[in-house]
């Protein structure tokens, strides 16, 4: 069995916000990686199944620039078609579009695609899924009276999609808990006859115990009697292990990573016996479509020519309008330094996201507030790599820019929030860095059960940064600490901020829903606003048409506390050494590249 998981519209091994090519990713990459598997399949007398377990519609400009014509395949569909894949399932990006995007992909897939825990609740919304699947395939090397193998297939993604694309999902689609949803399914599977039972399992190793509505339920779900294997995802992480590599699953697992830059194999060995197909033996592998060398990263397979042809229409519009120019930048926008200091792309998008929501908050009850806003970092480095950050050159800036600037497609969001809410809120951020000691020796600065994109940065206010004292949440957004909090000297103006104080803060749709398990913003009022996506706004603020906001104007919102006495080691990607300069002095004392090509940072607090 191939599987591929979170390709995110990484269909070519091109890089369309540097507009170079990319040898790292590339689903491109991976069908050279498919056929070599199936050739060596066939010449073994085996039977081989492709499949993919979501995220596949969303992710690149590549997805975004055709998305809203009907008269164009998704590009995702075309390489599926090329690459002749058995059955799909969907991840949480695949709505990000719209149930009507979604829809027109769906009816054009060449295969089934899958989705077990989801259901649609005004029948105008059908989409073309199935809960479950048995394909009938018959066994090269079988006897010719021996019945066909029956693989039963279902897919899960978490239920808390519904919350993150409130806006395209709300009140016209239920998800429910994907453990208890993947149990009904593999007991249906086996009721009807499936010999092997295999999960597409949109998610990735949290708890080991089931909790209900759980993101991250890769573990419980493994653990359900009757199931054979799974491909795992949604975290981008890379993993193959059968029950005797000991890492806590209970049947053969592949997660491969994202981008396409693997491709997950499973090898199930079957016999039949007393009348009935049963396993006899597994093995899990990843095979990566490129290496690192001390020079950089080096393709281990060609791009499938196929693929290349026929994309090639979509490729050429993609960088046709990358490339057209829509404004001027005077510095460089990068983020390399977003979790150890000044963040210009942050700011910017900060800033835009102010410009676009004062008129509306100037024309409601609400005018006397004070205006924040809060931006997180896409392009941080972390799994995607040492070369995953935003790098704008000062100087003209195109539409390319501006996709490298803010990359997904969110919404523009006003909330009102109080102070107590805003220190949560900030709190909740802060534990993306690990509690580190004077006492111990250096460790990694960033917890490494973390994501970046939960660090959220808000604009307008002042704060430092104590990573000696506890995280206040969890990953899970569970207060576990109540002392003393990371977060100190909040001010706004020079003046503390009072747990009653109100503000209203500009984000994205993804936040203002409690996406990244932000409970505290979850009962927060919003502001009504027209429909904007966050990209639009900072298109609107580099080009002119919205007005420098007073957020630019003011120092960077945060640092970490002064004269700690600890150290620490940062990531960042190689291409900080010409910005090290920017760095206050004496923070990092030594540069070094690691052998994941990260570039090491030693830190002094």
């Amino acid at each position: 069995m191939l599987a591929t998981s979170d390709v995110h519209s990484n269909l070519l091994s091109h890089d369309y916000y540097a507009d170079a090519p990319n040898p790292g990713f590339g689903l491109s990459r991976t069908g050279s990686l498919i056929a070599a598997a199936r050739a060596e399949a066939e010449a073994e007398g085996a039977l081989t199944l492709l499949l993919d377990n979501g995220d596949w519609l969303q992710g690149t400009p590549l997805a975004e620039t055709d998305v809203s014509r009907a008269d164009l395949l998704p590009p995702a569909v075309t390489a599926f078609q090329l690459l002749q894949y058995d059955a799909v399932g969907l991840g949480n990006h695949e709505f990000n579009f719209g149930l009507d995007t979604l829809r027109r992909a769906l009816k054009a897939l060449p295969c089934p695609a899958l989705c077990t825990n989801l259901s649609v609740l005004d029948p105008q919304d059908h989409l073309p899924i199935l809960p479950r699947l048995i394909l009938d395939r018959a066994l090269p090397f079988a006897a010719a009276d021996l019945p066909p193998l029956r693989i039963g297939l279902f897919s899960v993604l978490p239920p808390q999609t519904v919350m993150w694309d409130a806006d395209h999902l709300e009140g016209r689609v239920q998800i429910d808990d994907m453990v208890s949803s993947s149990a009904a399914a593999i007991s249906a599977l086996r009721d009807e006859g499936a010999d092997v039972v295999i999960a597409l399992a949109h998610t990735g190793f949290g708890a080991t115990r089931w909790v209900q509505g759980m993101e991250n339920a890769l573990h419980p779900i493994t653990s359900l009697p009757g199931l054979d294997a799974a491909v795992g995802g949604h975290t981008h992480l890379l993993h193959a292990s059968i029950p005797a590599d000991a890492d806590g699953v209970a049947v053969p697992v592949v997660m491969p990573g994202s981008g396409g830059s693997h491709l997950g194999v499973l090898d199930l060995d079957l016999a039949y016996r007393d009348g009935a197909w049963r396993l006899a033996g597994t093995a899990a592998a990843l095979r990566p479509v490129s290496t690192r060398t001390a020079t950089g990263v080096v393709p281990v397979v060609p791009e499938d020519p196929g693929m290349v042809a026929a994309l090639a229409g979509a490729h050429i519009r993609t960088r046709a309008v990358m490339a057209e120019p829509v404004g001027e930048a005077a510095v460089p926008q990068h983020s390399y330094f977003t979790f150890i200091g000044e963040d210009r792309a942050l700011a910017l998008t900060a800033a835009a996201q102010a410009a676009a929501i004062r008129p509306h908050l100037a024309a409601s009850e609400l005018a006397d507030l004070p205006l924040l806003s809060a931006v997180a970092p896409a392009k941080f480095g972390g799994r995607a790599g040492p070369h995953n950050y935003t790098d704008v050159p000062a100087g003209r800036l195109s539409r390319r820019h501006v996709a490298d600037l803010y990359i997904y497609p969110n919404e523009l969001r006003c909330m009102i929030v109080n102070g107590a809410q805003i220190r949560d809120w900030l709190e909740m951020s802060a534990g993306f860095f690990s509690h580190l000691s004077a006492a111990t020796a250096p460790g990694m600065l960033a917890a490494p059960d973390r994501a970046g994109h939960n660090f959220d940065v808000i604009f307008g206010l002042d704060y430092e940064i104590d990573p000696t004292r506890a995280a206040q949440f969890n990953t899970e957004g569970q207060r576990v600490h109540t002392g003393p909090g990371r977060i100190r000297n909040l001010r706004w103006q020079g003046r503390a901020i009072s747990p009653e104080q109100r503000f209203v803060v500009a984000t994205n749709n993804y936040r203002s829903s409690g996406g990244g398990n932000f409970h505290m913003l979850e009962s927060a009022a919003l502001l009504a606003l027209p429909p904007q996506m966050v990209r639009e706004a900072v298109m609107a603020y580099v080009t002119g048409v919205l007005p420098r906001d007073p957020l630019a104007q003011l120092p960077y919102p945060w640092r970490f506390t002064r004269d700690l006495g600890i150290q620490a080691i940062a990531l960042t990607g190689p291409g900080a050494r010409p910005f090290l300069h920017e760095l206050p002095s004496g923070l990092a004392q030594t540069a070094a590249l690691t052998d994941c090509g990260f570039l090491a940072l030693h830190l002094n607090l």
